[in-house]
C-alpha cells in the first residue's frame, strides 16, 4: 500500500496540512519539537485506528480546537484507491472510514495497511515493562491474523470477569470461575502459539540485521517466556486460586507473558549501552518489516523511522543508512534534526524522493 496524499486538520501541533508524497522515499526535516513526530504519528493512527503514543483519541486533538481530521489516499498494490478517513469531535466518538462507509468494527480496517514505526520511544521495549513487549507482539500478529485479535479480546474478556470475581468481598461463584478459567486457557493456548511462532520465525532475520548493523561486535537474541510453557494452562490458572483470591487478581496467564532480550547471553536492559540498546530496537522492528512482509503476500508495510540516527556511532550510522537505501523497502517516512544524514541516504539511494521542512506545525515541500 501506497500513501498518496495526506491531509490533516487540527492533530496535536498540526494546525492544517495537505502534502502529496513520494511512492518511495519521503524525508521530513525539522527540529525537535516542530511536530515531525506527529506527522508520522497520524500515518499510525490512518493504520491503527489510535495513535502510537496514547490510546485516548482526545489526546490526539489540538489543544485550542473541538475536533481533528485525518485523511489519507492510498494505492493498493493491485492500483485500487482507498480513502481512509479518521475524525472526532471533542466529547464524541470518532469515526473511521473506507471509501465513504464506516466501519461496523475497527478492527476490521487493521491490517489493510501494513506498517512498522521505529521511534526513539521503543527503548521502551527494552527498558520498560513486560506490557511493552506484549503490545508488540499483539501488534504485529493482529495485522494479519484476524483470529488472533479474536482469541485476545475473548482471553482480555475472561481474565476482566475472573478478576472481578477475586475482587469480590463475597465468595465468589465456582460454577462462573470454572467456566472463566477455562476460557482463558483456551483462548489463552490460542495466543500463546501464535506469539510463540511470530518469535521462533523472527529470530533469524532479527539477528541477521543487528549484526549487520553492529558489525558483529555482539551476539543477541530473543526468548519467548509464557506460564503455557509449565504445563496446560487451565492447571496452571487453577494451581494458585487461593493466592489469586487473596492479592485480587490473577497471577497466572498470557497476560504475564514476556519477551526476554539478550546481549552476549546477558538481559539487554541490564548490560546494553544507549547504542547498542538502539540497535536492538531498531533490528527487531525491521525483523517485523521482513515479516510481515513476507507474510502478508502482495503487501508491503510502510516503514516510518522517527530520529532514529541519534546516540549511534558513526559505523552503525552508515550500516543504517545502506540499509534503508536498500530497493527490498516500499515506501519510507523518515524525520531527522540533521540533513547530513538524510543527504546520505539521498545520495545511496537512486530511487524516486521527496524532501519536506517541517516548522511550528507547518509542513512545506522543497523544490
Amino acid at each position: 500500500m501506497i500513501l498518496e496524499k495526506l491531509s490533516i486538520i487540527n492533530y496535536k501541533n498540526i494546525r492544517q496540512a495537505s502534502i502529496v508524497l513520494s511512492h518511495k522515499l519521503n524525508c521530513f526535516v525539522g527540529s525537535n519539537g516542530v511536530g515531525k513526530t506527529n506527522l508520522l504519528d497520524a500515518v499510525y493512527y490512518l493504520s491503527f485506528c489510535h495513535s502510537s503514543f496514547t490510546n485516548l483519541d482526545s489526546m490526539v486533538i489540538n489543544h485550542d480546537q473541538d475536533f481533528f481530521v485525518l485523511e489519507g489516499d492510498y494505492l493498493s498494490e493491485t492500483e485500487t484507491q482507498e480513502r481512509i478517513y479518521a475524525g472526532m469531535k471533542r466529547g464524541k466518538h470518532k469515526h473511521f472510514r473506507r471509501n465513504g462507509k464506516e466501519y461496523k468494527k475497527l478492527s476490521s480496517h487493521i491490517g489493510l495497511i501494513p506498517l512498522v514505526f521505529i521511534s526513539p520511544s521503543d527503548n521502551y521495549l527494552v527498558t520498560g515493562s513486560g506490557e511493552e513487549r506484549r503490545r508488540l507482539l499483539d501488534m504485529v500478529i493482529s495485522q494479519f491474523d484476524v483470529s488472533y485479535i479474536e482469541a485476545l479480546n475473548r482471553y482480555n474478556k475472561a481474565l476482566q470477569q475472573r478478576n472481578a470475581l477475586l475482587k469480590s468481598e463475597q465468595d465468589p461463584d465456582m460454577t462462573l470461575m470454572q467456566l472463566l478459567e477455562e476460557e482463558m486457557a483456551h483462548q489463552g493456548e490460542i495466543v500463546y502459539q501464535k506469539r510463540d511462532k511470530l518469535v521462533e520465525e523472527m529470530i533469524p532475520a532479527f539477528q541477521d540485521i543487528y549484526t549487520h548493523i553492529s558489525g558483529g561486535r555482539e551476539q543477541v537474541s530473543l526468548r519467548y517466556v509464557s506460564h503455557c510453557q509449565r504445563g496446560p494452562l487451565l492447571d496452571v490458572i487453577q494451581r494458585d486460586r487461593f493466592k489469586d483470591r487473596a492479592v485480587g487478581y490473577s497471577l497466572h496467564g498470557v497476560h504475564r507473558d514476556d519477551l526476554e532480550m539478550l546481549i552476549d547471553g546477558f538481559p539487554m536492559r541490564r548490560e546494553g549501552s544507549q547504542g547498542q540498546t538502539k540497535t536492538f530496537v531498531l533490528a527487531l522492528k525491521l525483523a517485523q518489516f521482513a515479516f510481515l512482509r513476507q507474510t502478508m503476500a502482495g503487501k508491503t508495510p510502510l516503514l516510518l523511522l522517527d530520529d532514529i540516527f541519534d546516540k549511534l556511532d558513526a559505523d552503525r550510522v552508515e550500516q543504517i543508512i545502506r540499509l534503508v537505501a536498500d530497493d527490498g523497502f516500499g515506501q519510507i517516512f523518515i524525520t531527522d534534526t540533521n540533513r547530513e544524514h538524510l543527504d546520505k541516504i539521498l545520495s545511496h539511494s537512486a530511487t524516486d524522493y521527496k524532501l519536506f521542512d517541517v516548522k511550528n506545525g507547518e509542513i512545506t515541500e522543497r523544490n
